[in-house]
């Protein structure tokens, strides 16, 4: 094994994820959680798409770009739990070195499309609430569609890099990977070249997508709050934070343990790797699940559509 580990080639055929080191012999009880956190993210997100597909009330700014989000999930966990499901439970950790960047960047594109879906929600909020009667007008379908397209673009473009270089990178260390998934950082520590320029520019991203994003909602939740905070009752304040609940719920299922990767990357160097590669899967994974099942609980319209839908069946 040892021997087939070394390579000389520019680019290696195939590249062998190890799964989660030091967990082995959990891989199976790993696979369980994970198994059913998938099913729940297939299921959660197809039932949104069809509830607003089925339902004309909900054709509207806010739920198109759920719709947009709930494909973006899918895509997002469909790149990643197959193969990290094929490890854990049938030992198949080869993966294709094309695959492996294709999976690096569907990460990356469908993550920074996350990100900007969640400005366009906030967008949308801002100006329901701070200017109500201008929002027909303002979001028109139109309006919506290109503020989609230019969602999907910037995630496309901004992940068009790093596929690119690394194909151009030497691994003549070894072609395997510490982890489940072809991770970014997992894959780069393989390269025996000088990778500065792709952790310049994955850093550079990372503060431009989720910094100027974060921004961005910030500042439209200080104005929604401002508006929210003059309305003259207790009862209107609160019904009216009560539509910002859910966003404000996905956003924080999202960035929270994104910003915890992230710093147990770079700031973490004596934490257990397993405990990394748990992390990292969790920032991936665990949105893709939640987001249907927040916007199911919370958002009444979907609540109710999805109520009378089951009674229906039932009878």
């Amino acid at each position: 094994m040892s021997d087939s580990n070394k390579t000389d080639v520019t680019n290696p055929s195939t590249f062998i994820l190890l799964g989660i080191p030091g967990l082995e012999m959990a891989h199976f009880w790993i696979s369980i959680p994970f198994c059913t956190m998938y099913a729940v993210a297939i299921l959660g997100n197809f039932t949104i798409l069809f509830i607003v597909k089925r339902e004309p009330s909900l054709h509207g700014p806010m739920y198109y770009f759920l719709c947009m989000l709930a494909i973006s999930d899918l895509v997002l966990s469909t790149s990643i739990l197959p193969k990290m499901l094929s490890i854990f439970c049938f030992n198949s950790r080869e993966i294709n070195f094309n695959a492996c960047l294709t999976q690096r960047y569907f990460i990356h594109c469908f993550l920074v499309m996350d990100s900007g879906i969640f400005v366009a929600m906030a967008l949308d909020r801002y100006v329901a609430i701070c200017h109500p009667l201008r929002h027909s007008t303002t979001l028109t379908n139109p309006v919506v569609a290109k503020i989609g397209l230019a969602v999907v673009l910037r995630g496309g473009m901004l992940a068009v890099p790093y596929p690119f270089l690394a194909r151009r990178w030497p691994y003549c260390r070894t072609n395997i990977i510490s982890h489940s998934y072809c991770e970014h950082m997992a894959v780069v520590k393989l390269a025996c070249a000088d990778v500065r320029i792709s952790s310049y520019y994955g850093l550079s991203v990372a503060f431009m997508v989720m910094g100027l994003d974060v921004l961005f909602i910030a500042m439209s939740y200080i104005q929604i709050l401002r508006a929210i905070f003059r309305l003259p009752t207790r009862d209107a304040r609160l019904k009216t934070f009560g539509t910002c609940g859910s966003h404000l719920c996905v956003i924080l299922a999202s960035y929270i343990p994104a910003l915890f990767s992230f710093l147990t990357h770079r700031f973490g160097h004596y934490v257990p790797l397993h405990f990394h590669i748990l992390i990292a899967s969790a920032y991936v994974l665990m949105p893709p699940m939640l987001n249907p099942i927040i916007y199911g609980v919370r958002t009444k319209q979907i609540r109710n559509r999805l109520l009378r839908l089951l009674t229906h069946k039932g009878t």
